[in-house]
């Protein structure tokens, strides 16, 4: 199997919780280049690192003119995406980068058309579309159990009375929560026909938003994302009203928890569910009888991100985020802040 040498940029908590334990997983990838504003932040992971032979610097040029970097990947605060992509794919490497890709569609557009035009990859790094949880409503949907579907909510709940930040709508929840849900939500329905937003900021008038319930209208479904830090007792994860059933998912996906304690991909029970954190589907079969059953988890895997980024960079396959997402999903952030 060939190898892909992929390059990051960027070499924060992020690169080194969702990115690189998962990437340890790979015989198949391997990690050639980290280039970082600052060396030495971060000692031992860097020499960990290093001593497999990644080299560290501090020019993003080094990967640029590093002909044997199959794929670049920017993890940075999210300001810097768009230009850093575009110097990236104007160097001639495939990018794939953090969420949020960037703040508006013309934005996406730009970075698209330059992809498109020098034959490069570039995707959005989507790894909620691996999540256990959502995998879990995906293969629920499928299999046919609710019938035709009518309504479907996903929640991300948290309790952070005290946190509430400073700073442009790119950097509320809508943006950073918001993107994976309606992301999901795209994936598995397409285009909204309409959009209804109720956003704001529940803890301090003037700091970012915290708060949001937002409506993706389909013909006859309607799929709502809503997340508030001011959740002491959370909404079920997921909750998906059919013409047959309902399906309610209480937990969300536990590869997060297990990386926050240090229990790495890999790890055996790493990221799986418990018994007692697995959905309750109720419906009602072709006699009419009610049934209710626990449907087991499937096991989510970030990796999984890499594997298709590989997939299309190495042998060609379509994207696992597609163009057409791509600027749905930064069209429908956009425009929640359109007046």
């Amino acid at each position: 199997m060939k190898q892909m040498n992929i390059a990051y940029v960027g070499f924060g908590k992020s690169t080194n919780r969702y990115h690189i334990p998962y990437v340890k997983t790979r015989e198949n990838i391997k990690i050639a280049r980290v280039v970082n504003r600052t060396l030495g932040k971060r000692p031992a992971d860097q020499a960990a690192l290093e001593a497999t032979g990644t080299i560290f610097s501090t020019d993003i040029n080094d990967i640029i003119t590093d002909k044997t970097i199959d794929l670049a990947v920017i993890v940075t605060p999210a300001m810097a995406h768009f230009e850093t992509a575009k110097q990236l794919l104007l160097g001639g490497k495939n990018v794939l980068c953090d969420k949020p890709l960037v703040e508006t569609r013309q934005q996406a557009q730009e970075l698209i058309d330059l992809a498109n035009e020098k034959g490069l990859f570039f995707m959005p790094f989507q790894n909620r579309r691996f999540d256990s949880d959502f995998l879990t409503v995906k293969k629920v949907i499928e299999a046919g159990y609710l019938g035709d579907l009518v309504d479907i909510t996903v929640n991300m709940d948290h309790f952070r009375p005290n946190d509430a930040a400073k700073g442009t709508d790119f950097d509320g929840a809508w943006y950073g929560h918001g993107v994976h849900m309606v992301d999901q939500m795209v994936s598995l329905f397409g285009k909204p026909t309409d959009v209804q937003y109720d956003i704001r900021s529940a803890r301090d008038a003037n700091a970012v938003d915290d708060y949001f319930s937002v409506n993706l209208l389909y013909p006859n479904l309607r799929a709502t994302v809503a997340a508030t830090e001011l959740a002491a007792l959370p909404h079920p994860k997921w909750i998906v009203y059919g013409t047959r059933g309902t399906f309610v998912k209480m937990d969300v996906d536990q590869q997060e928890n297990d990386l926050k304690v240090g229990i790495m991909p890999g790890t055996e029970g790493f990221g799986l569910d418990t018994a007692a954190d697995f959905g309750t589907l109720t419906y009602y079969n072709g006699n009419g009888d009610r049934i209710v059953k626990h449907i087991p988890s499937v096991t989510g895997d970030y990796a999984r991100v890499y594997d298709a980024v590989y997939e299309s960079v190495i042998n060609g396959k379509p994207k696992l985020v597609s163009d057409d997402q791509i600027l749905t999903v930064i069209e429908t952030l956009e425009n929640g802040f359109k007046k």
